[in-house]
Order: structure tokens, then sequence, then C-alpha cells
């Protein structure tokens, strides 16, 4: 058996260097930020609030997270930051790479796939978070996440080992430079500095949708499609599967309550299933996809799995572009490979009962959706022969959920 070959890097991981408030926004004004303040100015303006906690303590606008070692086979590392809003005013949370260095290489953080490289092309995986971009004024509450992981099998010997030969290089570089001159501190392998930004929330297209955030319950009438109040055998309960509805966005995309009893059938009749479920419905549907699940379970940076026979587990990462969606998928195919991710994060996508997803694994199964254990739920390919259910997703126009 071919002996895996194992590189080892001792870092001092100021590598993830995250500046907590490097921006503070309210309207007219940028205002410096650290721990807990209140601004006022001249002009008239609510107060404003943000505090930033790791753990139980306020921490200031300049964190520094440290890691010993990073190496193949790590326990998968995270630093959690918990953002609360303590003023008068709404806030839409979002972070920005300042800069990215791995080794001597300063990589471009202007283009907007940053995130993506982190998280897929290097043997080590970095993926950053906020949970939700929108926190209320009214006690809300966020997170911002960094995991770091590295499979011990990452099926890419050559680049497991040619980072370790250049990170063991730059390492002995920086010794010397300090063995040249005492007062030089060295290097890290890796430093990436992060903004994270409160600002204050205005209506605008870009803005999120704050009446449908991802998760989020609404009871429908499939027949009168419209938004009702309260359960039948035609209102039921629907879940927003958006990942990032914003204002510009004229439909929300709603996946029904999965606990009710839809039609069942191999895959081969998916679509007169589909039709079949929706018969009487008077609501625009469509199937559900791998793509669906995907663009939502990623978000999760530390329960989100790809599980593959014989490899280690990888948390499943960004998947901001088709490019990088598609990648991800054709992994999940290799080494009978699945997606497996915890049912307290998305519990609208649970159920005891399988349900097909409208994608292909291969020629003789298709991707299913079903509960794996207590605690989590798997997206796997299952023989197209097999009897699954079919969920519609319902396609509404915002109009139609007005008040």
């Amino acid at each position: 058996m071919k002996r895996k070959h194992k590189v080892y890097i001792k870092l001092n991981l100021l590598s993830l260097f995250f500046i907590a408030v490097s921006f503070i926004s309210i309207t007219l004004a940028w205002f410096a930020y650290s721990g807990i303040s209140t601004v006022s100015t001249t002009v008239n303006v609510k107060a404003w609030n943000i505090e930033f906690m790791k753990d139980t303590e306020v921490v200031s606008n300049q964190i520094v997270i440290s890691l010993d070692d990073v190496y193949p086979g790590m326990e998968t590392v995270v630093e959690e930051v918990s953002i609360h809003n303590l003023g008068d005013s709404d806030a839409v949370l979002s972070y920005d790479i300042l800069s990215a260095r791995v080794l001597d290489q300063e990589l471009d953080v202007s283009g907007v796939t940053l995130d993506e490289m982190l998280s897929h092309d290097y043997p080590f995986h970095i993926n950053i978070e906020v949970a939700d971009r929108y926190v209320s004024h009214v006690d809300g509450v966020s997170e911002f996440s960094v995991s770091v992981s590295w499979p011990l099998d990452s099926l890419n010997d050559e680049l497991d080992s040619k980072w370790g030969n250049d990170s063991y290089n730059f390492q002995q570089e920086e010794l010397a430079k300090q063995q040249a001159d005492p007062n030089y501190t060295p290097r890290t392998s890796l430093q990436i500095v992060i903004s994270l930004k409160a600002e204050q929330f205005i209506d605008s297209p870009s803005s999120p949708d704050i009446s449908y955030n991802e998760g989020d319950m609404i009871l429908y009438d499939v027949v009168n499609n419209t938004r009702c109040e309260s359960i039948s055998d035609t209102c039921i309960r629907t879940f927003v599967i958006d990942p990032n509805n914003k204002i510009s966005d004229t439909n929300v995309t709603l996946v029904p309550d999965v606990l009710r009893t839809y039609e069942t059938g191999t895959f081969a009749d998916y679509a007169t299933l589909l039709n079949t479920a929706s018969a009487s419905w008077n609501v625009d549907t469509r199937a559900l996809t791998i793509e669906d699940v995907l663009a939502v379970i990623s978000f999760d940076n530390k329960h989100s799995y790809l599980k593959r026979d014989t490899l280690s587990d990888a948390i499943i990462g960004k998947v901001y572009t088709p490019e990088r969606m598609n990648m991800v998928i054709d992994k999940s195919k290799q080494y009978n490979g699945y997606f497996t991710f915890e049912t307290e994060s998305f519990p609208y996508l649970s159920s005891n009962k399988c349900y097909w997803i409208n994608s292909e694994y291969d020629s003789t199964k298709a991707y299913a959706l079903e509960k794996e254990s207590d605690t989590t739920v798997k997206v796997y390919g299952k023989e197209k022969s097999e009897i699954c259910s079919v969920l519609p997703v319902l396609v509404v126009p915002k109009e139609n959920l007005q008040v």
C-alpha cells in the first residue's frame, strides 16, 4: 500500500486576523469603533451600540487568533465572535478580506471569489461566515465564525507535498532573517486580515429582505395563492429556502413542510409525481435540485460535510459560483460520496421519509434527502428504482405575501 505522505506545519496562526469592527457606518459619518460604545455627533443620529463577544468576554476591534499547528488530519478549529445589537438602529453585517498572504504570495483581494479560493484551492480549508446579515435593534444577535481544517486525505498528494516543502523553505528563510537581525519577527506561513462591518440598515435593492430570511416559516394558501393565518388542508407551513433574498428580488422560494404527505414513487416517475403533488395548487412550483440544497447547507462552515469512502470528512465550503458548485457536486460522486448536515441547523429539511432531489447522481442513482441519524441528514445517491416522496418547491411573488 502506498504510504500517505503527511506534512506537519508549525504555524503561529496570526493567520486569521479579523478586524472585528473595522468600520461602523451611520448614514453621514464613519466612526472607528472598539468594544461597547455609543456614538453621538452634532447631526441627529440614533444611539449606535454593537457589542462583539468571544465566549463571555467583550472583545475590541482587533482580534488575533493563534493556532500552534495546522496539519493533515487536524481537528477542525472554529473561532466565533457573537454580535449583539444593543442600540436603537437595525444593522446589516458584512465582512471584507482586506489582505491575504499565503507564504510569500499576496492574494488578490479584489476578486469576488477569494472566499472560494481559501475554501477549496489549498490542502487546508478556511471558511468564513456571518450567520445572519441582519440584526434587529430589538436584541438582534448574529455570529461571525472562521473554521480551519485540513483533511488527512486530500486526494492530492502532490499539492500536500508542495505546500509542505514550500512552507518549510519559507519558515527556514524567516528564521535566517531573524538570526541575521534579532529585531526581526518571523512571519507566519499564512496571514489573513478581515474587516467585519456593521452598518445602519437602509432599504436599498441590494439590502437583505428582512421579511424573508432563510428558514423563516410562512403560512401559505396553495389554492388561493396568498399568505394565510391558520393551518388547514390548503393553508400549509412553508419555509424560505433562499440563502440571501434581497429587496430587489420579486419572488420568494419556499419549501413546504416535509412532515406532510406527498406523492411517492421511483425516480423515473419524478415529473409525474411532481405534477400530481401540486395538481390542485394555484401557485407556481418547480423541482427541488441539489443546487438548492447545497446553496443553503454550505453556509454552515462547522457541521456541513462532504463524506467519501476511505477519505477524511471535509467541510463543504463556499459555493458562490456555478463552477464551484459543479466542482463540489462532482467531488460528492467520487468514492461513493455524499453530504451531511445537522438537523438542528436546518430542521425544515429534516424528515424520517426520503425525498427525491431532481438531480442525477449517476446512471443508476439520483440524489435523495433522508435522515441519517437523530442529529444529521444525508444527501446521497439513491437507487432510482427505490421509492421516495417528491417535494414541490413554491415560487411565490412577494406581492402575494403582503399582509
